[in-house]
């Protein structure tokens, strides 16, 4: 079942299991149902603190990890591998006593949930974001004897995925009902169950030297660059890892071959923790004031003080903004083809967008979905033309110019798009079931207002050092008009700021 290689690295793992434990299988005489029992005696093989035994689960096929005597409440609906193998490597150790990765606040606040908490995660295999999401349930349920998941392959489970209307992954419900959809840190899962720090207390926080609006790669950088010169730094972040969290693939990044965005956000997490930084995650800036301090609001009325501060809040997905967009947002409209295409297999979709990201998704979808449609805005792609050559290969692939999408229609889910060529005027409907949105970015500058000065498109305009119009406020990333957006520019443009608030405090 396991390649040589992969099987090589997992008797190194297994290796460290601190005790025995005990897969409960469930399973039929399907296909799915023997791959997953060949996975689970496999497993057995190579552990002799590994036992199988025969159960009746909800699901079939499934299997459950769990102690001698004892159910931990982890369950695998389906087979675990793809990206969701490191999630079952991770389960096996944790339920067998290895403490999870951690800090101890994070813990005790698990400990502390009360009454009944049952999770389920609809994943794709091929999802990146998924496994973050199962890692952190399960985490929650090896850690509270009250809190149960099971994390559902929709492939392998196709009936339910339709009868719930699943369009998207990771898509979870709690206790039956939806809880969240999308990519979710383990603090994100808390705060919607534990109540989080109130603004009196982030108010009460002694004035900082440097103060870093945002936690990805540039304000990571920034943080460590100002903290490195020993001086009082904070990060208030919406999301650590910004959008970097929903990369798949980052094969440009000098020095490091291929890595996956979240493996680089837990490096840069790692790295920031090591200086002592005062990290406020999940932390939406609201309103920048400057008076004697740069005064920062937050949404939860929470007012932080700093004799400098950078803005490094980065950009977002941009919305095509007609009807049907966000009402069908994951009810067949998405962003994310690695994630969510597996969930549109053997149907009709389209593409919004005639540029790289665009027809790189084209490219991946047509591999999976019945049919593409590309929309593209302009008279011609913008794609490179080997990407172009590729599309225009493939005999599932149709590309419609000179479009312009007036609305996205359906009922309870997406039924078609209707859009209008430009060059006649005329009003157009395509029949499908999935849209996804790959138009570019947009700055997640808004909350500004009128203080800072920024290009007709958000940018924020910054010189040399990163120092933006207002005295002590500097911004660095994508949300400034940097020519190009890149994880390793937003790094160096982090680094920028950074020294060019800390030559203000000096000469200030």
């Amino acid at each position: 079942m396991l390649e040589a290689d992969i099987k090589a690295q997992l008797e190194q793992y297994l290796q460290m299991m601190e005790g025995d434990i005990v897969l409960k299988v469930s399973a039929g005489d399907d296909d799915t149902s023997k791959e997953m029992l060949s996975l689970v005696e496999e497993l057995s093989s190579m552990s002799s603190r590994i036992s199988v035994e025969k159960a009746e689960l909800t699901r079939t096929p499934s299997f459950s990890v769990n102690r001698p005597g004892e159910e931990t409440g982890i369950t695998f609906a389906g087979i675990p591998l793809g990206h969701e193998f490191t999630s079952l490597v991770l389960a096996l150790l944790q339920v067998s006593g290895r403490a999870p990765k951690v800090d101890q606040s994070v813990i005790d606040q698990i400990k502390s949930i009360k009454g009944e908490h049952h999770f389920e995660t609809y994943v794709s295999l091929s999802c990146h974001n998924c496994p973050d999401v199962v890692q952190a349930l399960n985490i929650m349920s090896v850690l509270n004897p009250h809190i149960t998941h099971t994390m559902i392959d929709g492939a392998a489970f196709k009936e339910e995925v339709e009868r719930k209307n699943v369009m998207a992954v990771p898509a979870v419900y709690l206790n039956a009902e939806f809880f969240n959809g999308g990519r979710t840190t383990l603090e994100e899962i808390l705060s919607k169950i534990v109540e989080g720090p109130g603004a009196d207390e982030l108010s009460d926080k002694d004035p900082y030297d440097v103060l870093v609006v945002g936690g990805g790669p540039a304000g990571s950088s920034a943080a460590i660059y100002a903290a490195r010169k020993g001086i009082r730094t904070g990060i208030v972040a919406e999301r650590f890892g910004g959008q970097v969290l929903d990369t798949m693939s980052i094969e440009n990044f000098i020095s490091v071959k291929q890595t996956e965005g979240p493996k680089l956000v837990a490096s840069l997490e790692e790295h920031v923790k090591d200086y002592g930084i005062d990290v406020m995650n999940l932390q939406r800036a609201k309103r920048l004031e400057k008076k004697d301090l740069v005064e920062l609001e937050l949404e939860n009325g929470a007012v932080l003080k700093s004799k400098s501060l950078i803005i490094s809040t980065g950009a977002r997905w941009r919305n095509i903004n007609v009807p049907g967009e966000q009402e069908f947002k994951n009810k067949g409209v998405a962003y994310c083809p690695h994630c969510d295409g597996p969930l549109f297999e053997g149907k009709d979709v389209a593409v919004i967008g005639g540029g790289n990201s665009g027809i790189e998704a084209a490219i991946d979808l047509a591999g999976i979905v019945k049919h593409v449609t590309v929309l593209e805005f302009n008279s011609e792609l913008k794609a490179d033309d080997v990407l172009q050559k590729r599309l225009f290969s493939l005999p599932n692939v149709t590309v419609i110019t000179n479009a312009q999408t007036q609305e996205i229609t359906g009922t309870d889910k997406v039924n078609g798009i209707t859009y209008t060529d430009r060059d006649t005027h005329e009003e157009k409907h395509i029949e499908l079931q999935g849209v996804f949105v790959q138009i570019g970015l947009v700055p997640n500058t808004d909350w500004l207002g009128d203080l800072v000065e920024r290009t007709k498109f958000g940018e924020i305009i910054v010189d040399k050092h990163g120092a933006t119009n207002v005295p002590g406020v500097f911004a660095a990333g994508d949300c400034t008009d940097n020519a190009y957006n890149q994880i390793i520019i937003s790094m160096g443009s982090g680094a920028t700021a950074s020294l060019g608030a800390f030559d203000y405090l000096i000469r200030n």
